[in-house]
């Protein structure tokens, strides 16, 4: 095992959803899709084809389902938009438990925690108002308010700016390989997360089991 004591990490900056959040279950996706009623393959198609602008803030959550609902020959009104944001939320709001607690600890422990996450301006309400315990991270660098997304460069600076520690003592987990890349260019030490057991062997095989710990 590597020397643990080599590594010093001062905050750990998570992603959300995938990471924090669990993997989406099909109930969930399913009572999205019946808000429009419309079939799984084409909401699937629409839901993602203009999913990054959402993320980016290009557009706002009501252009955003607007466009879904247009390419889908569907009508929304204001009641609609509201059932699709709440529906949407809960497939993207159920937690991952572990690394949830693991957050708490090392917020306890005087670790700094931060998320940098992909996300559009109606999820980032509906997460926070989920879990307010997400509140209390040291900062939160959401794409939407920059109008930038990762794998970016800028979004990884801007991360460690509001983070106020240097990069190279910033842990990232994200679910997404060319995210970790990108962490990685960026000077942070950075950890795929593909799972929680492969997770926690991961981060001892670096020795950085000590923070698993804390």
């Amino acid at each position: 095992m590597a020397d643990e004591t080599k590594i010093k990490i001062s905050a750990v900056l998570f992603d959300y959803g995938m990471v924090l959040s669990n993997v989406p279950e099909e109930l969930h996706w399913r009572q999205l899709e019946k808000v429009l009623e419309a079939e799984q393959s084409g909401f699937q198609a629409a839901y993602w084809k203009y999913r990054d602008a959402y993320d980016r803030g290009t557009l706002s959550a009501e252009a955003y389902w607007e466009s879904v609902a247009r390419d889908l020959d569907k009508a929304i009104d204001a009641s609609t938009l509201r059932r699709l944001i709440d529906a949407d939320t809960n497939v993207w709001t159920q937690p991952n438990v572990e690394m949830m607690e693991w957050a708490a600890r090392l917020n306890r422990a005087g670790i700094k925690t931060g998320i940098l996450s992909n996300i559009g301006d109606a999820m980032e309400l509906g997460v926070l108002g989920r879990f307010p315990a997400l509140r209390e991270f040291s900062h939160h660098t959401f794409s939407h308010r920059l109008g930038i997304a990762k794998p970016d460069a800028e979004i990884y600076r801007h991360a460690v700016e509001g983070l106020g520690v240097p990069a190279g003592e910033i842990l990232f987990v994200d679910d997404r390989e060319e995210n970790i890349l990108a962490a990685r260019d960026a000077g942070m030490v950075a950890v795929r997360y593909a799972g929680h057991a492969g997770f926690v062997a991961e981060m001892r095989r670096m020795g950085l089991g000590w923070l698993l710990d804390v």
